[in-house]
């Protein structure tokens, strides 16, 4: 089976020891977002979990425990953007997160690590130059470690909206005029632009319209073909494979103004506040009423076929 982080917070950047905790004692514990009491418990446990999913702005905090997750499959998207702390307040230097790329990128392969250069919008500051050029930087300084570049527009949920409220949609023409650069830039690189749910209009330019976390994607960071379940992506113009996340909303204090996932800052200190490194939970711990459900894990590797 697959355990993802990323989808609703940054574990490697902020709650690696919590994780690294987590791997130890074999479990993990993750509440309904929208039913607290209904409580799934997972088993961490290498013969169960085939891959185990990142998705972070700083991979380094994890650096220290990646012995611990020798025996599991990892496939890791870092996202490196142009943007400063006016836009990702507490995102380090880029300078660093390239370098630490790098590294990551050494110790899993450049099929296990993609970049996720997303969301992009427009402002005063960060135009179509500045991005095209950051871009480049960008691709050039990472050509050779990673394969994969995911790419996404800005969109205007109603927690971006209350956050970031001078943001603006992406028209379809600078859609178009940036998309088919970055195509450009990335293949030079040696990268595959794949855009996040996008649909297919910069397909005509050479990109991959199939999804940007795909089955496809994990079989060739672990080497070895998955036989999966059926599932829907997160989205329905999302065709990522996606289960099993075991972050929490609400909890990542990078802060960045077009997240997501995140509420006000006064709800994400206050929420930082209750995390436990020694809690089987990211945030508090078992409270009365708790239903605990063990969820069913099984192994999806074809013990038949092997990609290598």
């Amino acid at each position: 089976m697959i355990i993802n982080t990323g989808q609703r917070t940054d574990i490697p950047a902020f709650y690696s020891k919590w994780f690294s905790n987590r791997i130890k004692e074999g479990y993990v514990c993750v509440r309904n977002p929208y039913n607290p009491s209904q409580v799934s418990r997972y088993r961490l446990d290498p013969s169960l979990v085939d891959v185990i999913g990142f998705c972070t702005k700083n991979p380094a905090p994890m650096f220290l425990y990646m012995d611990l997750l020798k025996e599991f499959g990892q496939y890791w998207f870092v996202t490196l953007t142009p943007y400063g702390r006016d836009i990702e307040p507490n995102v380090p230097d880029k300078h660093r997160l390239i370098e630490d790329f790098k590294t990551l990128s050494g110790l899993v392969g450049p099929d296990a690590v993609g970049w996720r250069y997303d969301p992009i919008f427009f402002s005063d500051k960060y135009t179509s130059e500045y991005h095209l050029h950051a871009f480049r930087q960008i691709a050039e300084s990472l050509k050779g470690y990673t394969k994969t570049v995911v790419i996404s527009f800005i969109d205007l949920y109603p927690k971006v909206r209350r956050n970031f409220p001078e943001a603006r949609e992406v028209s379809k023409t600078d859609r178009l005029l940036i998309g088919k650069e970055i195509i450009k830039i990335a293949t030079e690189c040696g990268m595959t632009v794949k855009p996040c749910a996008e649909g297919d209009e910069l397909a005509v330019y050479g990109a991959d319209c199939s999804g940007c976390m795909k089955i496809s994607d994990y079989e060739k960071a672990i080497g070895k073909r998955l036989i999966v379940p059926k599932k829907k992506g997160a989205r329905a113009e999302c065709a990522c494979y996606l289960s099993c996340d075991i972050g929490a909303y609400n909890t990542c204090m990078h802060l960045c103004k077009y997240c997501y996932a995140n509420a006000e800052p006064s709800v994400i200190y206050a929420q930082n506040r209750l995390h436990d490194p020694d809690s089987p939970f990211l945030i508090g711990d078992h409270m009365d009423g708790d239903k605990v459900h063990d969820v069913p894990q099984e192994s999806w590797i074809d013990g038949q076929e092997s990609l290598f």
